[in-house]
């Protein structure tokens, strides 16, 4: 089958979206299938890779996200849908893309939604109408337009229970335990000259950007050395909040390293491994990916 999938809010490098994507697409091919990737970016390209075909369509930055993009020109993207001719359409993005429900059903697109998160949750990170209503609203939207809708956590399925969608289906989330499996003495080791021993390493992996709410890990770290902890912290991960947080390491004189963007799994793997505790801030995750991958 040719399985289109469109996918907005995708980061440049990194991200539980982007390696579900990047997993989804792989396995696909491994099974014979013709996965076809369409993502918004600065540029527009076509290439072939791993998972597949992937057509990255220019897309304007979302203010105040850090450099997140989205699909905007509509009639672009159902001009490239029927051009492409899916045999079945996966989207995730149940806000923006949501108009793609009602393409697929004129087309007779047999067409999913893949639920990646709790819009209640995100909508409460935003002093709006209450979130609630507003999620329900748009989620009894997004149960209509589609087949069925796709959710990896019980937590990410309750927003669509509380509706009454039957129309959902459970898919947990995987880990790679190829890859995160890793010892983390090797890590650990190269931050000798800085973690003394008898100290806990704290570690967080994440996209440094506003819903994340980075911030908590460092609030965690200033709050232990208060109380007289050894305690070092590891911030994995870039993005627009990364040089507030600098600055607020170094104004607290507070041991923190920032270790950026790890484009390696393997020394992603190693680092988790070398943590005596992983933390996972995110107060609107539906069960982040690096939060499973430290526990493997």
């Amino acid at each position: 089958m040719r399985i289109v999938r469109l996918a907005n809010f995708v980061a440049a490098h990194s991200g539980g979206l982007r390696t579900s994507l990047r997993e989804l697409g792989q396995g696909y091919r491994a099974a014979g299938h013709e996965p076809v990737l369409i993502i918004p970016g600065e540029l527009d390209s076509d290439q072939d890779t791993t998972q597949g075909r992937v057509l990255t369509l220019r897309g304007p930055r979302v203010p105040f996200t850090g450099g997140y993009r989205v699909l905007l020109r509509r009639r672009h993207v159902a001009a490239l849908l029927s051009e492409l001719r899916p045999d079945t359409l996966e989207v995730s993005d149940r806000t923006t893309l949501r108009w793609t429900g009602q393409w697929a059903r004129a087309h007779g697109v047999p067409a999913v939604m893949v639920s990646h998160e709790n819009l209640t949750a995100l909508l409460r990170l935003v002093p709006l109408a209450p979130a609630r209503a507003a999620a329900d609203a748009l989620n009894r939207r997004t149960a209509r337009a589609y087949q069925q809708v796709i959710c990896t956590t019980a937590w990410a399925a309750a927003e669509f229970e509380r509706i009454g969608a039957g129309n959902v289906a459970r898919a947990p989330l995987g880990v790679d335990l190829d890859t995160f499996t890793a010892p983390g003495g090797a890590v650990r080791a190269a931050l000798a000259g800085q973690h003394r021993a008898g100290q806990t390493l704290l570690v967080h992996c994440g996209r440094l950007s506003p819903e994340k709410k980075p911030e908590r890990s460092l609030n965690t770290l200033a709050t232990l050395r208060a109380r007289g902890l050894p305690v070092r912290l590891v911030m994995a991960g870039d993005g627009p909040l990364r040089q507030r947080l600098e600055r607020d390491a170094a104004r607290g004189a507070l041991p923190v390293t920032f270790a950026g963007f790890l484009p390696d799994r393997a020394g992603l793997a190693a680092l988790l491994a070398s943590a005596d505790v992983a933390i996972a801030p995110g107060p609107a995750e539906t069960f982040g990916l690096a939060a499973l991958e430290a526990l493997a």
